[in-house]
């Protein structure tokens, strides 16, 4: 800034000027807390020395509103990528197993509904593929929210099921595997441009449930981009246009995410659709078979209430856990 031609260039100097005053403005929340806790710390050394049990009274009701304000920037700095703050794509796809697998991809599904709904998400079904006998072969969720994707972003990977089969008449014990992919909607202000020539575009009759209105016309639109081979479909509107409308944005938001990791070479190797859905790769398994534990394998955050997992109701906590690893990581 203190370059005599800095403002020659109004725009990237007025994006430097906000960037560094959203700097300073963190450096002085941290700098803040560390002042009151030193305060603090006076404080309870006054009060012990003189015994003073409502100036310790005081000093309890301080430090949870210190504790508040700590993990409220801790959080901010969990949500630092460009990124987090976007509404998110969620996909789900069934692993190998036919109907064992799809019955838990639709387990998972609901744990992501409910806990979208719980935190006053917007959810949207972008496409969805029922399987053959019963559960879900796949479905992408658009979810509308504060940092739904900064969120998500954290439940990318394979998710293993191990459980007495429902499905299977001699009550045998299986492992079940779904994936989960998250990625950004993409701001229609970001300059990212998708060359025509580049697209197949497919029309075909919706599968599945729907009903008539749904599945007696050529509505579904599947879009393939020929340079990369990303495949988005949409079949979930009556409407062609609309369908080819939200298959775009998925397609963008993929596309773009596409190219940013091919920058970064050691987040592409995370990518969950490179993941094969099997044994030896999975982020977290749930395990009712012969005891109940879910487990997250990358923070060893584990609970027993397995059902209570998917009710979503431990879904927060586990990802704030993985959050706060990856700051370290």
């Amino acid at each position: 800034m203190s370059q005599s031609d800095f403002w020659n260039n109004k725009e990237k100097a007025n994006e430097l000027t906000n960037e560094l005053s959203k700097l300073k403005r963190g450096i002085k929340s941290w700098v803040g807390i560390k002042k009151e806790l030193n305060d603090m710390k006076e404080l309870l050394e006054l009060a012990t020395l003189e015994n003073d049990e409502d100036l310790s009274k005081d000093i309890e009701q301080g430090v949870e509103q210190l504790q508040k304000k700590y993990e409220d920037l801790e959080f901010s700095l969990m949500m630092s990528d460009p990124n987090d703050d976007s509404n998110c794509f969620l996909s789900i796809n069934a692993g190998a197993g036919g109907t064992e697998a799809c019955d838990w991809a639709s387990m998972i599904q609901r744990m992501y509904l409910k806990w979208a709904d719980d935190k006053g998400f917007q959810i949207d079904i972008v496409d969805y593929l029922e399987g053959e006998e019963a559960g879900t072969k796949n479905i992408t969720i658009h979810i509308k929210g504060d940092y739904a994707f900064g969120l998500l972003k954290a439940e990318t990977g394979v998710h293993r099921l191990v459980r007495i089969s429902p499905f299977d008449s001699n009550k045998r014990r299986h492992t079940s595997f779904a994936s989960v992919f998250a990625f950004p909607e993409i701001n229609e202000d970001i300059e990212f441009d998708i060359n025509p020539t580049d697209l197949r575009i497919d029309t075909y009759r919706s599968q599945g449930a729907g009903g008539q209105h749904v599945n007696t016309t050529d509505s579904a639109v599947r879009i393939t981009h020929i340079p990369t081979g990303i495949v988005v479909q949409c079949q979930n509107d009556r409407s062609q246009h609309k369908n080819k409308d939200n298959a775009m944005k998925v397609l963008r938001a993929r596309l773009y995410q596409h190219y940013e990791k091919e920058r970064m070479s050691e987040i592409e190797k995370k990518q969950a659709e490179k993941l094969e859905i099997s044994w030896g790769s999975q982020i977290r398994s749930y395990v009712y078979q012969p005891y109940i534990m879910v487990k997250d394998h990358r923070t060893g955050f584990e609970t027993g209430d397995g059902l209570g997992f998917l009710e979503g109701r431990y879904l927060d906590e586990c990802i704030k856990t993985f959050l706060k690893w990856k700051l370290t990581h």
